[in-house]
């Protein structure tokens, strides 16, 4: 069995290695919270719904933290009531195995 991806840590990209896709990308895909979409193989992406905005940007700052933690940081849009989180490795323009681990990471906020 697989060590779960929210346990993993993110690893610093140093370029030079190619994007996750096909069957690689998909089995991880898998490993997430099914609502998490890999948008043109290229990011991550989730909507997290909140009954306030002050509920969405604890949610922002607690994301932002264990961002700092991991060393690798998400684009976030904060709305009223909502928190779209998008995750790609930007060093490499695409998805890197870290990426799932942040958005597992992130779940389990």
């Amino acid at each position: 069995m697989k060590e779960p991806l929210a346990s993993q840590h993110c690893v610093p990209c140093r370029g030079g290695v190619p994007p996750l896709e096909g069957k690689e990308l998909q089995d991880l895909l898998e490993r997430l919270d099914g609502n998490w979409k890999a948008i043109d193989g290229h990011h991550l992406w989730k909507r997290f719904d909140f009954p306030d905005f002050v509920t969405a940007l604890e949610f922002v700052n607690r994301v932002g933290e264990e961002a700092e933690r991991e060393g690798h940081h998400p684009d976030m849009h904060l709305s009223w009531g909502r928190v779209d989180v998008e995750i790609w490795t930007h060093k490499i323009d695409g998805l890197t195995e870290s990426d799932f681990v942040l958005a597992a990471r992130i779940d389990r906020l």
